[in-house]
Formats: structure tokens, C-alpha cells, sequence
């Protein structure tokens, strides 16, 4: 697959990674007061966000035809 997630937006995709991970961890442990539903959510957008932002690829805007790498980095074919 093709790079398609610059650096600024693997920064943000592992902070928000990262935050939903941890609110995640809260409601599952009772520290936020969040409804039972939203710890799995947040899971899952936590491990989707990590994933994409340490392969560089997002399918999304594979699908979309989005590209946030600079045009001269090294890509893979």
C-alpha cells in the first residue's frame, strides 16, 4: 500500500490514539463518567488510529484519494 499519512498527521493520529486509549482504560476502570458503551468505542478508534499512524496508510483516504505525505518522500509501491 502506499503512504499516505504525512508526519503532522501521524502526530495527530497517535495523540488521538493515545487520549482514546486512556479514556477508554478510565471507563473501563470507573475513574470517568462515561455510559459501559463508550470503553469498547474508544478502544477501537484507539487501536485504529495507532495502526494507521504506524503504517503510514489510512485506507479512508486510499478510498478518498487524500494524501498528506510530501510529494518527495519515499514511497512504497
Amino acid at each position: 500500500m502506499n503512504q499516505n499519512v504525512g508526519s503532522m498527521d501521524k502526530r495527530a493520529r497517535t495523540l488521538v490514539g493515545a487520549v482514546a486509549g486512556a479514556a477508554s482504560i478510565a471507563t473501563l476502570a470507573g475513574a470517568a463518567p462515561l455510559p459501559a458503551l463508550a470503553a469498547p468505542v474508544l478502544g477501537v478508534v484507539a487501536l485504529l488510529m495507532l495502526a494507521t499512524a504506524a503504517m503510514n496508510t489510512c485506507p479512508v483516504y486510499s478510498l478518498l484519494g487524500v494524501d498528506t505525505c510530501p510529494a518527495d518522500a519515499g514511497r512504497s509501491v
